[in-house]
Formats: C-alpha cells, sequence, structure tokens
C-alpha cells in the first residue's frame, strides 16, 4: 500500500476519518492525499461548530456562487492538511457524483486503498437513496477502509 486516498465530505465527524486514515497511512509508510467532492452545494451553507481548526461558514447558500463555494472547498481541504500537520500530504477537490468522483480520482491518482466514512443514516434513507460508502464499495476495484461515525 503506497497511496492512501481519505474521501472527506464536510461535516465535523469528517475529523476522525481524517485522523484513522491518516494513521493508517503512516502505519503503511503511503502517502496521503484528502479528496473532497463538491456535489451538493446546499451543505457549505450548513451552520456546524469549528472542528479541525476550520471555522464554519456565516454565509446563506445561494447556487449563483459556486465560484465562491469552491473557494470554501479549497479552504476547507487547506484548514484539514494543517491539521495533520504534514506537509506531504496532498489534497484534491472533485465535482460531480460523490461515489463516482471517489472512485475516478482513486483510479486516475493511482490510490492503493480508499479511506472513508460511513455516517449513520436510517434504514429508511438508505434504502431511497442509498449511501456514497455502499456506492463505492459495490463499484470499486481498491480497497476502501471504512471509519464507522455514529450519531451520538
Amino acid at each position: 500500500m503506497k497511496k492512501v486516498l481519505i474521501a472527506i465530505d464536510y461535516n465535523p465527524t469528517t475529523e476522525k476519518v481524517v485522523e484513522k486514515g491518516y494513521e493508517l497511512a503512516k502505519t503503511l509508510n503511503a502517502q496521503v492525499c484528502l479528496l473532497h467532492v463538491i456535489s451538493n452545494l446546499q451543505y457549505y451553507g450548513i451552520q456546524y461548530p469549528s472542528f479541525m481548526g476550520y471555522d464554519a461558514m456565516n454565509v446563506t447558500f445561494d447556487p449563483k456562487f459556486q465560484d465562491e463555494m469552491k473557494k470554501v472547498a479549497k479552504d476547507f481541504l487547506d484548514t484539514a492538511q494543517k491539521h495533520l500537520n504534514d506537509n506531504t500530504v496532498t489534497s484534491h477537490i472533485s465535482e460531480g457524483d460523490t461515489a463516482d468522483e471517489i472512485l475516478n480520482y482513486a483510479k486516475e491518482w493511482g490510490a492503493s486503498l480508499i479511506v472513508m466514512g460511513t455516517h449513520s443514516h436510517s434504514t429508511f434513507e438508505k434504502l431511497l437513496i442509498g449511501t456514497v460508502a455502499s456506492s463505492v464499495l459495490e463499484h470499486t476495484e481498491i480497497p476502501v477502509y471504512m471509519v464507522p461515525i455514529k450519531k451520538d
């Protein structure tokens, strides 16, 4: 395992995914890349508390601000990189369907392992919309390390 791709979303639980994925990558002496996929811009306007040193935005969502949201996503990734305090960690932003973009970039980058979190969704939500994690698992050719995330 030489390259570990850590897929992160804009959610406070991301901190656990980043830390567990980074810890595993360092154990494997692997390169690390943080990947964030911009798929649904409305999430960037959610008022979360500060996490990993990143202060949540105080902006009301407006679809016309796609370029601004890209800047916010870049700032989010930059902050996550700084949180790890390792200048060898790289990052990448993709746009599109989250599962597809994770799989596409993992292949493009030559990832040996994909790390991602499993959010607690109700059975009804999973039935209606599925989950990114299950979609990635269903279509991947690359091993996936899942970090369980439970609602408190």
